[in-house]
């Protein structure tokens, strides 16, 4: 293990006004230029095996779920519940995007596929690369097939974005979701810093309709400090994987850096977007995020802003506690998956910004959890991670229903 950065001096820090992103950095976890990649070849198919009840390749809709146009994240609120199975037997899923059906679409890191699950169903979606696997995809170690995000207008483009690990590189590919295929691959951003681990891979779209990107240092510790390389960042694109205007550096695609592994992010109803972020052996971080702001890494890890030159975290967690991967953000609450604390953690939102005491879900029911995201019922739909790094249970890895009361 790395000896650890130094530990923040503790100064306070006031939240801003843009954005909360959860960023889950890699070592915490211990059990956890663009080139061309070539076809990856997956070694197994992923087992299918639908978990609720429902007619076989139907998806069952929830009753009292939103339609297409309601923000289930804009309600939901409360303590978690019991969780339920939605789909049982995934391979080592990693993330999903909620489609406008009420079904979600899952991405398997190893065998670079995506399948599409719900209650009832679980299904492959086919796409370009070998078998039906996502073209391209090289996994080796924590890369492979990770996050994924549907385009603002998707109901209008149809527009799915991939992040995933290559032969040469990490990078943000587009597809086009047809006839329940994912076709028509279109290279989005490349050259993102690949390797055996802190690959990031969440990607998310903001509000303002902008494409958020998070990388990991992928182990050169130093890129994550200069604002020109890809690596250790939050980066902030166009869909065409343009700069957008109003980036904090000129003609850099840099939201925020000195990130060092950042797998979680989302935004809250005031437009603040939190993260969540891997420590390396000492804290882990949940951060506001601030155009350009500077979040130590690799200088220092932990509470603190480094005498004023960092910006702070608003919450540490002991790396035992959490190594903290995707997470969701609901009216009042963050909900952030924990990978080596086995937790669900949900940190109360103020709308003047403090935050309350958080408190810990699950602890050790489900076994690692990769990712959270509000579901089309208002509920939590949560990622199990037990078939990488963890020890497996029947069923595992699974989808599964988080009630939220």
């Amino acid at each position: 293990m790395r000896p650890p950065a130094t530990t923040r001096s503790a100064a306070p820090r006031p939240l801003v006004a843009l954005a909360l992103t959860l960023l889950l950095a890699g070592c915490s976890d211990p059990g956890g230029a663009g080139g061309t990649g070539t076809v990856a070849t997956p070694s197994v198919t992923p087992s299918l095996t639908p978990s609720t009840s429902g007619p076989a390749g139907t998806p069952t809709p929830t009753p009292g779920a939103p339609s297409a146009s309601g923000d289930p994240a804009a309600t939901a609120s409360g303590t978690p519940g019991a969780p339920q199975d939605i789909t049982t037997g995934l391979d080592v899923p990693w993330d999903l995007a909620v489609l406008p059906d009420g079904t979600a679409l899952v991405t398997l890191r190893d065998s670079a596929r995506v399948v599409q699950a719900g209650p009832g169903l679980l299904a492959q979606v086919p796409s370009t690369g070998r078998d039906g696997a996502v073209p391209d995809v090289v996994p080796a170690g924590e890369g492979g097939l990770l996050g994924i995000a549907l385009s603002p207008t998707f109901g209008e483009d149809a527009q799915v974005f991939l992040y995933y690990t290559a032969r040469e590189d990490n990078r943000v590919v587009r597809f086009t979701y047809e006839g329940g295929r994912l076709v028509d691959p279109v290279p989005v951003l490349t050259g993102i810093p690949k390797g055996t681990t802190h690959n990031g891979g969440r990607i998310r779209f903001g509000p303002d309709d902008l494409l958020y990107v998070g990388t990991g240092d992928a182990q050169n510790r130093p890129a994550a400090q200069d604002v020109n390389a890809l690596g250790g960042k939050i980066l902030r694109i166009t869909r065409d994987g343009a700069v957008p205007d109003g980036n904090p550096f000129p003609g850099s695609r840099t939201w925020s850096l000195g990130h060092r592994n950042p797998q979680g992010f989302g935004w809250d109803s005031t437009g603040r977007m939190i993260a969540a972020e891997f420590g390396q052996d000492r804290f882990d971080e949940l951060n506001v995020i601030r155009p350009g702001g500077n979040y130590g890494w690799p200088e220092v890890e932990g509470p603190g802003d480094g005498g004023g030159r960092f910006v702070a975290p608003f919450q540490t967690w002991t790396t035992d506690e959490a190594s903290p991967s995707g997470l969701a953000v609901t009216a009042d609450a963050v909900y952030v998956a924990a990978l080596r604390g086995q937790k669900l953690w949900r940190v109360p939102l103020n709308p003047d910004g403090p935050t309350g005491t958080p408190d810990a879900y699950l602890d050790g029911t489900l076994g690692r959890l990769r990712a959270a995201e509000v579901g089309p019922d208002g509920s939590l739909w949560v990622l199990t991670s037990n078939t990488f790094r963890g020890e497996p249970r029947p069923g595992d890895d699974r989808l599964v229903s988080v009630p939220l009361s």
